[in-house]
C-alpha cells in the first residue's frame, strides 16, 4: 500500500464540519407525507437519495467505498416511512431516543435506540425510524456497499406519495407533480 502523506490543509478537504453541514427536506417520496418530514444529510457517498438536489452532494468529497454515511434530523413523531434496501443498514441515535419500526408477517414490531444503541437491519426487511424524543433528533445512518441501490418502498407507502403527486421515473429519482 502507498503510504499517503497529507498536510493539515489537505486533510481538511476531508472533514465536513456539523455547522456547516448541508442536506435537504425534499429527498424521498415519502418525506411530505404527514409524520416524515425529516431533513437528510449526506456525509460520504449519495445513499438511497431519490432527489438530485446540489444540497444533497455529500459533505466530504471522498468516494464511498464499501459504505454510505449520512444523518437524518426530525422533530418529534417523525420519521422514515417503511421501505427496504439491496444492502444493509445501520442506524445509530445520536441525539434523542428513536424508534426502529419494522414490518413482519405479523405486522409492525418496533424497538426503541436510545442515543449510542446501534441496531443493523438486514436486506430487503421494511424498516423506518420515527423520533420519540424532544426538540431536533439526530440518527447516524450507515448503508452498505459503494452502490447503495434504490429505496424500495412499502406499496402503501407508494400509494400515499403518489396521491401528493410524489413518484419515482424508471431510474428511482424523485418526481413531484403537484
Amino acid at each position: 500500500m502507498d503510504v499517503q502523506n497529507l498536510s493539515v490543509d489537505e486533510m481538511s478537504k476531508y472533514v465536513a464540519r456539523f455547522n456547516d453541514l448541508t442536506g435537504s427536506q425534499d429527498s424521498y417520496i415519502d418525506d411530505h407525507l404527514p409524520g416524515h418530514q425529516r431533513f437528510k444529510i449526506n456525509l460520504i457517498g449519495m445513499g438511497v437519495v431519490e432527489a438530485a438536489r446540489p444540497e444533497l452532494m455529500p459533505n466530504i468529497p471522498l468516494p464511498a467505498h464499501g459504505f454510505n454515511l449520512g444523518m437524518i434530523q426530525a422533530q418529534p413523531g417523525n420519521g422514515a416511512a417503511l421501505h427496504a434496501h439491496e444492502t444493509e443498514e445501520v442506524f445509530m441515535p445520536l441525539v434523542g431516543s428513536w424508534t426502529i419500526v419494522w414490518m413482519t408477517g405479523e405486522g409492525e414490531k418496533e424497538i426503541v435506540l436510545d442515543p449510542f444503541d446501534s441496531i443493523n437491519i438486514p436486506i430487503g426487511v421494511y424498516r423506518g425510524f420515527r423520533y420519540d424524543g424532544e426538540g431536533t433528533g439526530t440518527l447516524l445512518t450507515i448503508i452498505g456497499g459503494p452502490e447503495a441501490g434504490k429505496v424500495d418502498w412499502h406499496p402503501k407507502v407508494v400509494e400515499a406519495a403518489a396521491q401528493i403527486g410524489r413518484t419515482r421515473n424508471e431510474d428511482g429519482e424523485l418526481m413531484v407533480s403537484k
